[in-house]
């Protein structure tokens, strides 16, 4: 069988899968997010916080939630590092210098998970579990309470409720990303994952020598970071670790795993605003996306562009054997198309044309079918701008799923559109501009590619590295740091905003000018607008970084 069979049958499984779940998994979700009825654990925590279940938020008070969570959260998990040497389980680590600190509090709560660090050599292993792998679930939980929340607001007419983000956090946790975590703990596990305190094991080293690697709890952690489409490893070098995924099987369970939840959400989507065809639609446009990327990034990577991989037939260079040159571009293309970040082969050693796709599956938002819940609502934004466009070719006031469209609604998708462009793009040139480009490995298009990539995963909220650049310095994680925040929480007030606009409005029969939004035609058009507004965006700067070098 050759690389390249392998590879298609790799992704043909991956897709049937995905389709054998969609509905069964989605439905379940929708039950998860819509139920009235408490379980005895969920109605301890809302006592014990102090949370009233049946009230509900508008939309500037559950964003008010989310931001006090997100900030508790960023404070916690700060001071958990900075004072990690006091900490059970330190393993004799120093306290993280506060600049990585603070950087590293930021990435895990904005659901990044970017890593500056070696994870095993950086931190101990009671931050890692209580601190690191806790946010793992609350970041993705909040990903997927703003998206259920903007649903609603198409849902609902005539009100200002969207829902009680205590509620929807606590549940998304306890009922979605807790039991798979376990079972896919489990599974993996029995694929070889090490999950311990303390396995030392001498190993020789390429010089000789001998050295002591120290397992961790690593089953767990892996499926946590897949399941909640989160980067971030135990070790430093991640997905390409024998004891985070040792073999081709865990290889795609663990793609599987970060695609299951934003693949399954748009039918969440479907059976909450009443219309299961809205549901496959938006899945449609992610599944094309996807594909198409996961296509052009495999033929990229199997053509071996360069002289270097022609001349020896494959682009391996920077890659696991035993995973070979499709598997590593199928995960590189399903890590960067969702804002998961972990990684399975170095992507500053892909050939020039397959690291330009990396990049560009960041820059589509993410939404192919991107994070956990922010997947979905960066999609639903971008079908409400391709609505807009619609209506003013034809001459109508856009309407979709029943709501209008109007100035106030296209102002607030418009500035989520704006805000992660504008953050790539001046942080590149702010790190050229104040020569912390230097840290780069490479000069010309190459390094221009580094920086820019940096940008791009921490402002799409990804976490996976370009590498072959040096960003532990203060600069780099304050800058960093700040597109990270910046990057997630500004884009979920505008979608919360959006959401409360359209719940108050009341719902408008469609007519026949009303554009059909599950046919063919729309799915199309969401393609295109997708990737016009990205091509306008980015192009200039791919043309300067990847596409130069490719040329």
């Amino acid at each position: 069988m050759t690389m390249t069979t392998a590879g298609v049958i790799f992704v043909l499984t991956l897709v049937a899968a995905l389709v054998a779940v969609y509905k069964p998994f989605g439905d379940y979700m929708f039950r998860a997010v819509s139920g009235t009825k408490q379980s005895r654990v969920e109605r301890g925590i809302f006592r014990l916080v102090g949370v009233n279940p049946a009230a509900e938020q508008t939309w500037g008070v559950y964003a008010r939630s989310v931001l006090a969570f997100s900030a508790v959260s960023i404070l916690f998990l700060y001071l958990f590092q900075r004072v990690q040497n006091h900490l059970w389980l330190s393993l004799g680590l120093d306290p993280v210098v506060p600049h990585g600190a603070w950087n590293t509090a930021v990435s895990f709560v904005t659901n990044t998970n970017w890593q500056w660090y070696s994870g095993e050599s950086t931190m101990g292993h009671l931050v890692q579990m209580a601190g690191l792998a806790v946010q793992n679930f609350a970041s993705a939980a909040v990903g997927i309470a703003v998206a259920v929340a903007l649903v609603r607001g198409f849902a609902r007419s005539r009100t200002g409720q969207l829902g009680n983000f205590w509620v929807d956090l606590t549940r998304i946790v306890l009922r979605i990303l807790l039991p798979i975590a376990v079972l896919g703990a489990i599974v993996l596990m029995i694929g070889g994952v090490v999950q311990n305190l303390s396995a030392g094991t001498d190993v020789s080293t390429l010089t000789g020598g001998t050295q002591t690697i120290t397992g961790g709890p690593v089953a767990s952690q892996e499926v946590i970071k897949e399941l909640g489409t989160n980067g971030g490893g135990f070790y430093n070098v991640n997905s390409a670790h024998p004891f985070e995924n040792p073999t081709t099987w865990t290889n795609w369970l663990e793609i599987f795993l970060l695609l299951l939840i934003p693949f399954s959400l748009p039918r969440v989507f479907g059976r909450m605003v009443g219309q299961n065809r809205q549901g496959y639609a938006i899945a449609a446009v992610m599944g094309i996306l996807a594909f198409l990327s996961v296509a052009i990034t495999n033929i990229f990577e199997l053509t071996g562009h360069g002289t270097v991989p022609q001349a020896v037939g494959a682009a391996m260079e920077g890659k696991e054997v035993r995973f070979d040159v499709s598997n590593s571009a199928t995960f590189a293309a399903a890590t960067t198309l969702t804002s998961t970040g972990a990684v399975n082969s170095f992507h500053d050693s892909f050939t020039s044309l397959g690291g330009m796709m990396t990049m560009v599956n960041m820059m589509l938002g993410e939404v192919a079918p991107g994070g956990t819940g922010s997947g979905l609502y960066g999609l639903l934004i971008l079908a409400v701008i391709t609505v807009f466009v619609a209506g003013l070719m034809v001459g109508r006031t856009p309407e979709y799923l029943g709501k209008k469209i109007s100035s106030r609604e296209i102002k607030f998708a418009s500035l989520y559109f704006l805000i992660t462009p504008i953050l790539v793009l001046v942080g590149t040139a702010a790190a050229f501009g104040t020569g912390n480009n230097s840290t780069a490995l490479n000069v010309g298009p190459h390094g221009l590619s580094e920086v820019l990539y940096a940008f791009t995963s921490a402002s799409n909220n990804n976490g996976s590295a370009f590498a072959g650049i040096t960003v532990n310095t203060t600069w780099w994680n304050t800058a960093l740091g700040l597109c990270m925040l910046l990057g997630r929480f500004l884009p979920i007030i505008f979608v919360l905003a959006l959401a409360g606009s359209l719940a108050r409005q009341a719902p408008t029969p469609a007519s026949e000018g009303t554009l059909p939004t599950h046919r063919p035609l729309f799915i199309g058009m969401v393609v295109g607008v997708t990737v016009v507004l990205v091509a306008l965006t980015f192009l200039p700067a791919l043309a300067l970084g990847p596409l130069a070098e490719g040329l």
